[in-house]
């Protein structure tokens, strides 16, 4: 793949970096966007069920959707993304990956830090006492799991509409985007805000901020450039290319 000069002369020079993911990395993998789910699920709208108020009314409802989704998600793998982060998070100093997906794949991959987002499918905690719960354990009770410490109901540990991101893992991310040489955009278009403000933040303090998608976005007249195509495809590539210019430099 041929990269720009400056990217180039960026990645040789770069010991901290900042990756934000989107629903294209995870949609490599196979992981459904859950708006066209089939049968049941096609009469609902997601923010119909990704909702407290939802499931404050109808528990069993919202929780049967996302056994639903817990299932899908245990059954897909990470992908050619997830692993080249692995190895990006070995080549630099320092590395942070933000990202808003929920399916876990990034950990699952082996990357180590991780932000989370939009939390993480695989957890549960119980509304009123915050407890976590062991999800299969939850899950194989079929039902609205309830809390053994508390008898609360259990919720799964993600971001619902209307609800705010974890405000100590956004400012860790915030921070990351901060003192980061290079920034890159995978699999997002990076419209939603609090996240969207992360790429602006790290250009804003001198970082270099690369895009990753198949198709332009609005975020790309704010990058230094946009790379079309998959992120299972490019990220790899940049990996290649980080390791052969760190090679040369040594």
């Amino acid at each position: 793949m041929n990269f720009s000069d400056k990217f180039r002369a960026v990645l040789r020079n770069a010991e901290s970096i900042c990756v934000l993911t989107g629903a294209g990395v995870s949609a490599e993998s196979g992981v459904p966007t859950f708006r066209g789910a089939e049968g049941l699920w096609q009469k609902f709208k997601p923010e119909e069920l990704a909702n407290f108020d939802a499931f404050i009314n109808n528990p069993e409802l919202v929780w049967e959707w996302y056994a639903y989704r817990k299932q899908v998600m245990k059954n897909v793998q990470p992908n050619p993304s997830h692993l080249a982060l692995v190895d990006m998070e070995r080549l630099v100093r320092t590395f942070t990956l933000v990202t808003q997906n929920v399916d876990n794949l990034h950990t699952r991959a082996g990357s180590k830090n991780v932000l989370e987002l939009h939390g993480n499918i695989e957890r549960s905690y119980c509304i009123d006492c915050h407890t976590y719960t062991d999800d299969l354990e939850a899950l194989a009770e079929r039902k609205v799991p309830r809390c053994k410490s508390c008898g609360g109901l259990v919720r799964p540990d993600v971001v619902w509409f209307g609800e705010v991101l974890p405000a100590e893992v956004f400012q860790k991310a915030a921070k990351a985007s901060e003192k980061c040489d290079l920034f890159l955009c995978a699999g997002t278009s990076a419209v939603v805000y609090p996240a969207a403000s992360l790429p602006l933040t790290a250009r804003e303090r001198g970082a270099y901020v690369v895009e990753i998608n198949r198709e332009y976005t609005d975020l790309s007249l704010r990058t230094h450039e946009t790379i079309l195509g998959n992120a299972g495809e490019i990220l790899p590539e940049i990996v290649h290319e980080l390791q052969s210019v760190k090679e040369r430099a040594s």
